[in-house]
């Protein structure tokens, strides 16, 4: 009755030399075409290193003017703008500036990455069902697989540094982006779509005239939870390497610096707040704005 009551499963032996045989054909992967994978990279981390340069060298006061500039072209409201600036100001008077510019840099170039590549699978598959079948069990296991996971084939790739933490974020936030903008795509009035038909409309020109600008709240929600969740990353994509707030909150956990980790999550909070009310108030103006404009 042993089978009964344990589950049958692959013999011990076995099951050590396939767990054994996957893991040295990923090493012979690894050492055969690792360096080719990093020097494909490279643009990566040129972007990045000069996007991090340009937010921890420029000076303080042109930072926040730029950061109240971009508050209020998003969402056209003086309390969200008081509010981002308020937020900043705090946190560099914790001595959190240098960490959070990092931080900030990384999420600007991870949310770009998300947008470049997010945006056209969306679009392939809000285009055909059968890549959408294909592509969602892919996004299914991004979203489900514990993010730890993600570090360990990047790392034996890449090693340790800013792109593999990049990678590993960017893996991790893009989900939301492609399931939106297909969502948004697909959300499309068939009416809409007929009346520019019956106009004559290409194929190109109505995705670019019609499907995207009227996708374009939802899509715009797609990024807001890109940058929520890469926000979610930067705790773990630390353990790699990858600087800003995350490191301080690391060594907190490490160390048991209630503190720390507490001064330097709540910045994490802060830049997510800021970031989530700017780009959710330009989604409404969006809507308001189409609403208008198609009646």
């Amino acid at each position: 009755m042993d089978w009964f009551s344990t589950f049958p499963h692959l013999n011990d032996d076995l099951l050590r030399s396939l767990k054994k045989s996957i893991d040295e054909g990923f090493r012979m992967f690894t050492r055969a075409y690792g360096d080719a994978i990093e020097s494909f990279f490279d643009p990566l981390q040129y972007f990045l290193i000069h996007s991090e340069r340009f937010m921890t060298n420029t000076p303080w006061p042109i930072i926040m003017v730029l950061v109240g500039v971009l508050a209020w072209y998003g969402s056209r409201s003086i309390k969200i703008v008081i509010g981002a600036l308020l937020t900043l100001f705090v946190i560099g008077l914790f001595d959190m500036w240098d960490d959070t510019m990092k931080t900030i840099s990384m999420i600007f170039v991870c949310t770009v990455i998300a947008i470049v590549l997010g945006i056209p699978i969306g679009i392939l598959m809000a285009r055909s069902d059968r890549v959408q079948a294909m592509i969602n069990p892919i996004l299914d296991v991004m979203q489900t697989m514990p993010s730890f996971v993600y570090l360990i084939p990047v790392v034996m790739l890449l090693g340790i540094g800013k792109v593999p933490g990049l990678i590993a974020v960017v893996i991790y936030a893009i989900p939301p982006m492609i399931r939106l903008t297909n969502l948004g795509i697909r959300l499309v009035d068939k009416d809409v779509l007929e009346a520019a038909d019956a106009f004559g409309a290409s194929s190109w020109q109505r995705l670019k005239d019609v499907q995207m600008p009227l996708a374009l709240p939802t899509i715009m929600a797609g990024i807001n939870q890109t940058i929520m969740m890469a926000l979610a990353m930067v705790v773990i994509a630390s353990m790699i390497g990858v600087q800003g707030l995350g490191q301080p909150v690391l060594k907190a956990i490490n160390n048991q610096y209630f503190t720390l980790g507490m001064f330097n999550g709540l910045a994490i909070v802060g830049i997510a707040i800021i970031f989530d009310r700017v780009s959710q108030a330009y989604g409404k103006r969006l809507q308001r704005h189409l609403e208008v404009v198609h009646g």
